[in-house]
């Protein structure tokens, strides 16, 4: 007989994260949709509130107002793809109950003093110190066994993956990193605002949010938990006018006489087995294009000797690796899966 179905919810199905969610779970061979919740949309089908998705057997089904519990008596594990704060205040109920879960939302990130500076609220809850932060390549030992994972932000993806080898090899220095981040506008959310409004998109690129983008402390905090070094972050994200992708591009201190090929080298090797990293040879530049719709990661360094930096430059497609994509990977981490299932390694091009 063949093992039952992990039984999954999707709350924050509404949303761009939750719809991508959808879309890659249909195509799992190993789990049951169980419940599809969002508060705002409750009532609504899910090709009403996501038309590409319509044609699905999942389509027609009617989006739940979220249990307080995520109805732990119907599923094994929830994703909850919520606003900051939503999560803070869902996620204990459905733990408690048995629930394992997967929160895309930045509720369970940091150390609980840091909220109050960086998001604006207290985060109080007695599960924050037993989350584990969700990056497969870094972490996937304690993931598997973890009951509570805090899924990473978009933009910390790349740039802890990128740096992390190389402080733990010594070959760059923990600060100042100066991070440059552009993304597309859906990691704005679905929520229309003036901002995001094409006529105020097209054709602009413009900083946000700096220096007190919430994603900081992130990266700081997640080069230290796995490296064990001390970093200090500047970084400016930049709205561009595109839908999806991230790039980042990293200066660090160079250490020593560290070259191009030692970077590479270091980044080659730390991610011989990851099935979701690809490591540019010297010479070749990542391009968001070549991500989007996948869960992969292109990853680049290079020296700069004359001005003592390394060039750290990582890109991905924010709703798949940056959030649906990377839920996914650590679900198949804590469920026993094969870390692939469902996940695309290769890009929509052009």
């Amino acid at each position: 007989m063949s093992p039952a179905p992990l039984r999954v919810a999707v709350l924050g199905a509404s949303g761009y994260a939750g719809g991508e969610l959808v879309r890659l779970l249909t195509a799992h061979p190993g789990i049951e949709i169980a419940l599809l919740g969002g508060d705002a949309s409750a009532g609504r089908s899910l090709g009403e509130v996501h038309p590409h998705l319509a044609h699905l057997p999942v389509g027609g089904r009617v989006l739940e107002a979220i249990p307080m519990d995520a109805g732990a008596d119907r599923v094994d594990l929830a994703f909850l793809a919520l606003p900051h704060g939503a999560a803070a205040d869902r996620a204990p109920a459905m733990l408690d109950a048995g629930t394992r879960v997967i929160d895309l939302s930045g509720d369970h990130r940091l150390p609980a003093a840091l909220y109050p500076e960086w998001y604006g609220f207290a985060q109080e809850s007695a599960w924050l110190d037993k989350a584990v932060y969700g990056l497969p390549e870094l972490f996937a030992d304690a993931i598997v066994g973890a009951t509570l994972v805090a899924n990473p932000g978009c933009f910390p993806t790349p740039v802890v993956l990128g740096l992390a080898p190389l402080l733990s090899a010594g070959l760059i220095g923990g600060g100042p990193i100066v991070v440059d981040g552009k993304t597309g506008v859906s990691g704005a959310g679905r929520t229309a605002t003036d901002t995001v409004t094409f006529a105020a998109t097209d054709e602009s690129v413009r900083p946000y949010r700096a220096p007190r983008h919430q994603h900081t402390p992130e990266m700081e905090h997640a080069l230290k938990l796995a490296t064990g070094v001390d970093v200090t972050v500047s970084f400016v994200p930049h709205l561009v006018p595109a839908v999806r992708g991230v790039l980042v591009t990293c200066s660090a201190p160079l250490v020593s006489d560290a070259t191009t090929e030692a970077l590479t080298d270091a980044l080659t090797a730390a991610y011989a087995s990851a099935p979701f990293v690809r490591v540019l040879p010297p010479g070749e530049m990542a391009d968001t294009k070549r991500t989007r719709g996948s869960n992969g990661v292109e990853l680049q360094a290079f020296a700069d000797p004359r001005a003592g930096r390394a060039v750290v430059i990582g890109a991905i497609d924010n709703l798949v690796k940056g959030a649906a994509g990377q839920a996914i990977q650590n679900m198949n981490l804590m469920a026993g899966f094969d870390e692939t299932a469902g996940l695309p390694t290769t890009a929509v091009y052009p």
